[in-house]
């Protein structure tokens, strides 16, 4: 199962996001549930790492395994919100359509 766990701050910027194990929804190369996952979790770290006032550190240290941080400052915050709940809203279809391949958990520090 992949388990992530997503951290949100005060006002719902996203903050963190981790995401560790295998889905098993399917052969290496064809699991649909670890594909979704990591192209989401891909794509987020992509989009916020080219974006001003807003800086992320991030990496896949092994296979099974995806993180991120993010830092940002007052000009970044809109933009940032708006790409974590679309991020978090992608995680959140996929872990409930897949229940027993993917499990969201959402931590507001």
């Amino acid at each position: 199962m992949i388990e992530i766990k997503a951290v949100l701050d005060n006002d719902g910027v996203l903050r963190s996001c981790r995401a560790c194990g295998h889905a098993e929804a399917g052969k290496t190369g064809t699991d649909i549930v670890c594909a979704a996952v990591s192209v989401l979790l891909r794509t987020a770290f992509n989009v916020l790492s080219n974006r001003k006032g807003i800086q992320v550190q991030g990496g896949a240290p092994e296979k099974g395994q995806l993180w991120l941080e993010i830092e940002y400052s007052a000009e970044g915050k809109d933009f940032l919100f708006a790409c974590g709940e679309f991020l978090i809203d992608g995680l959140r279809s996929v872990a409930h359509e897949y229940p027993k391949n993917c499990k969201l958990t959402i931590e507001e520090i």
